[in-house]
């Protein structure tokens, strides 16, 4: 029998991550309910909110869940692997980098926020359903997922310091990847036009 040794493992599943981060389902999910493309209206995101906003519930679930998955898959085959917490966290940014700079699509992408949820799923479940938590509480409040999605991702670090302390690293770039992505809707946002749902 082949032994694949934990290195080469590492580096394919890195290379899957990457790749199926790289996969924006907001398009095909759009195409296949007849919506205009995402990233031509609203905020030009290709995510769940702006397919909302397009389109209504139906179309952006699916986008969530497809967009989870694909953060959540390589994670967990990482983990079945009986790889390290590391290398999990190390495949999970591959996943949220690949959503934000797609190979597939010149390297326009999105937020990488479900997409940072899956992978969080299958590697901090504790952590990352209260930061889902933190989210449906502030969407709830202000109706805005930017506002939303930056308090949970914020808060992310220092849940995980205190519940899942291993994956601290993890969610300290995650926050700041993010942070940096949503620079435009924190312009927005202090400018009062960051629009909500």
């Amino acid at each position: 029998m082949i032994q694949i040794s934990d290195p080469v493992i590492t580096v394919l599943l890195c290379a899957l991550a990457y790749l199926a981060g790289s996969v924006l389902f907001a398009l095909p999910v759009c195409r296949l309910w007849k919506l205009p493309d995402p990233r031509a209206l609203g905020s030009g995101n290709p995510g769940a909110t702006n397919v909302y906003r397009t389109g209504g519930w139906p179309p952006a679930v699916v986008t969530l869940v497809l967009d989870a998955a694909k953060g959540w898959l390589p994670v967990w085959l990482a983990n079945s692997a009986g790889l390290s917490v590391m290398v999990q966290a190390i495949v999970a940014l591959f996943a949220v980098t690949g959503h934000m700079i797609p190979v597939f699509y010149r390297f326009k992408g999105g937020k990488g926020v479900a997409t940072a949820l899956g992978a969080g799923l299958a590697l901090a479940p504790v952590t990352t359903l209260i930061m889902a938590a933190i989210w449906l509480v502030i969407m709830w409040r202000w109706r805005i997922s930017a506002v939303a999605s930056l308090s949970a991702i914020i808060c992310g670090p220092i849940i995980s310091a205190f519940i899942e302390p291993d994956t601290l690293p993890l969610f300290g770039l995650l926050a700041l990847l993010i942070v940096v992505r949503h620079r435009n809707n924190l312009i927005r946002l202090a400018q009062g036009r960051e629009a909500g749902l």
